[in-house]
């Protein structure tokens, strides 16, 4: 039986957009950032479900009110001019910088314990198959994280995160292991990657960071690009979707060989969230478009209401850029 992966990727009701995918004029973003910048946007990836946060499917929301961790990955930091040393474990330290650039990337790419992955996925709107992009073009070796399908099959809501079982089964079939270093990359720049590095993060692995700027600054950098996936890249990327739907269905899987510990700190419950609603101890942050935060525009989802939680502060993320840490500030209550 087909995975549902592969029912996507060829059932014909998206189709590519070569003008998105393969734009000549890609943005141009700093390599520069500070953690707080990444941060925010990793998490309000997820604001998406926040107009079905008064129902009681919605069980999970990320608050973005925790301290910015001092993560330091000081290899990212390194130009393609510099020597980059044979020590992977120099390489990939324990703890990752959030972003890594493009000139880094390609300097470390062929390093054995760094896994690159497309996480690209587009509103429904849009009418773009992230699986098929992937197929025609990708980073060399980067593998396809399917965001639709790596989620809780039990819930109605889209993207709700899935079991550490379900979520250690698909990263074991995508071949990536507890001490690999984690690249995540998706084709608008900065987007869905952030959500995959924060699901990362709240199963415990810390080894992950963002490509910044994603596979147009990869071009624009002059860097190649495959234009076919490998069988075993294909494979693989069905495989974790065809695990997701058999632990959810009650079957045995393995070998799960990746262990994943979930981080309750990083995530809120809707009761959590309804609680702070009253309290207003943390500020809760909102990055989907003015429209669509005034209820003005109508949400891409189906069944998702307009409008927003109350309290909630609308800092926009509509254009696929990271903020530097002056302007984000001045975004913030206090």
């Amino acid at each position: 039986m087909a995975s549902s992966l592969l029912t996507r990727a060829f059932s014909g009701l998206r189709s590519i957009r070569a003008s998105s995918s393969f734009a000549k004029d890609a943005r141009q973003f700093s390599s520069h950032l500070r953690a707080s910048s990444i941060l925010l946007f990793a998490g309000v990836f997820l604001v998406s479900c926040i107009g079905a946060c008064d129902r009681d499917m919605c069980s999970r929301f990320s608050p973005l009110t925790y301290p910015v961790p001092s993560f330091v990955w000081r290899a990212s930091m390194a130009s393609s001019s510099e020597t980059v040393s044979t020590s992977t474990t120099q390489v990939m330290a324990h703890n990752a910088e959030p972003v890594v650039s493009a000139d880094w990337l390609h300097v470390n790419l062929r390093q054995p314990n760094v896994k690159v992955l497309d996480a690209s996925w587009y509103m429904p709107g849009e009418q773009r198959n992230p699986f098929q992009e992937y197929q025609v073009a990708h980073i060399p070796g980067a593998l396809f994280f399917d965001v639709d399908g790596i989620s809780d099959r039990t819930s109605n809501l889209p993207h709700m995160l899935p079991s550490e079982e379900a979520f250690a089964a698909a990263v074991s079939a995508l071949g990536i292991e507890n001490d690999d270093g984690v690249v995540v990359y998706d084709g608008k720049g900065i987007f869905s990657a952030a959500r995959v590095w924060w699901m990362f993060r709240v199963f415990g692995h810390e080894r992950v960071c963002v490509l910044d700027g994603g596979l147009p600054q990869w071009r624009a950098s002059g860097y190649d690009v495959e234009s076919s996936a490998s069988g075993d890249a294909v494979l693989k990327a069905s495989a974790a979707s065809e695990v997701i739907e058999k632990i959810y269905r009650g079957q045995s899987v393995s070998p799960i060989t990746f262990k994943a510990k979930l981080q309750p700190h990083l995530i809120w419950t809707l009761e959590q969230v309804k609680q702070n609603i009253d309290a207003q101890t943390h500020q809760h942050i909102d990055a989907r478009s003015k429209p669509r935060f005034d209820g003005a525009a109508p949400e891409p989802r189906k069944g998702i209401r307009s409008g927003h939680v109350p309290g909630s502060k609308c800092i926009p993320f509509d254009q696929d850029t990271l903020l530097s840490s002056s302007p984000f500030r001045a975004e913030l209550p206090g």
